[in-house]
């Protein structure tokens, strides 16, 4: 008993240990990587990346995978901007539409990737990979391959205007933070992805609808992904094919290094975010110590195979549905 006590104890609290470790070490090898500017940077590199990672969040809890969120990211920027530049091209007109719009354009993506899903009986990793290059493909299609610039002023401020040396990025992500979190703990739907990662069968014998829930946990994070666009073009001001690119690695990995189990029905979005600033910290840090990038990926890479590792009871292993 004390051994599996200790074991959860050691899952649950290391990606938080890693976190501090890592902070640690950067800070001892160069005193500026904890000033507000450079802590600054890793914010805002962070802040897409988790808006994107609470949505893959959401899929693996329920023990499913999720690979279209690049695609969705490419199609939600790019109707945006094509979408806010056609309603005025500033916030203070019609143009504050294309918002809800790339959210609604997320959700139908995410949509239709859980009903393949579930409706096909296409296995989860498969019918997601496909609607990612679709929505690339569509994404390419829309845009002819140019960048599309969005340089209203208002829109910019979420990258330029700041709050105690943060951008306002930073606090609209935590605003989604939070609502991720109310999801996941105080609803039914939140509750029920819990039920559905942690054994579907006996969901089903529940009562439980589980193809409903898992259609609606892919809308879900479909949404997340368009928020995460939305991000990512405020940080750049630009919507291109190329906006969704690495978010696919960026998202799972922080998902699974935060301690998210793979299998489903443990974990959460603080798991998320803990492990979105891992990746972002080593990513800063590397920089800031003159490293160069190939050891990053190691580095994370190495991250991955212990996190799983660490969650993983071998004798009771499934695999992803």
């Amino acid at each position: 008993m004390n051994a599996i006590l200790n074991r959860e104890t050691l899952v649950k609290s290391a990606p938080v240990i890693v976190l501090l470790i890592l902070v640690l070490f950067f800070t001892a090898m160069n005193p500026q990587f904890l000033s507000v500017r450079n802590l600054a940077r890793v914010a805002i590199a962070s802040t897409p990346a988790l808006m994107v990672a609470i949505g893959v969040t959401f899929i693996i809890i329920m023990g499913s995978i999720d690979l279209s969120m690049e695609g969705t990211v490419s199609v939600s920027a790019v109707v945006f901007a094509f979408a806010f530049l056609a309603l005025g091209g500033t916030v203070v007109s019609w143009a504050w539409l294309a918002f809800p719009l790339a959210i609604l354009v997320g959700a139908v993506l995410g949509f239709i990737n859980g009903y393949v899903h579930v409706k096909l009986k296409v296995p989860s990793f498969m019918a997601s990979l496909a609607m990612g290059f679709v929505g690339t493909g569509l994404a390419l299609l829309l845009t002819g391959g140019d960048r599309i610039r969005v340089e209203d002023e208002t829109f910019r401020g979420l990258l330029t205007e700041r709050w105690l040396g943060f951008p306002v990025m930073v606090y609209v992500a935590i605003l989604f933070l939070l609502v991720g979190w109310f999801i996941q703990s105080k609803t039914t739907l939140g509750r029920n992805f819990y039920a559905v990662g942690g054994g579907e069968d006996l969901a089903h014998a529940s009562g439980l609808n589980v193809n409903r829930v898992r259609v609606l946990g892919y809308t879900l994070a479909g949404m997340f992904y368009a928020v995460g666009a939305l991000m990512a073009v405020g940080r750049i001001g630009i919507a291109e094919t190329a906006t969704g690119n690495n978010f696919m690695f960026m998202s799972i990995t922080s998902v699974v290094v935060g301690g998210t189990a793979l299998w489903g029905g443990v974990g959460g979005v603080w798991n998320t975010l803990v492990g979105v600033l891992i990746v972002n910290v080593i990513g800063n840090g590397m920089v800031v110590i003159g490293l160069p990038g190939y050891i990053q990926d190691g580095v994370l890479g190495l991250l991955v195979v212990v996190a799983v590792v660490l969650s993983t009871d071998r004798k009771s292993i499934s695999f992803v549905k």
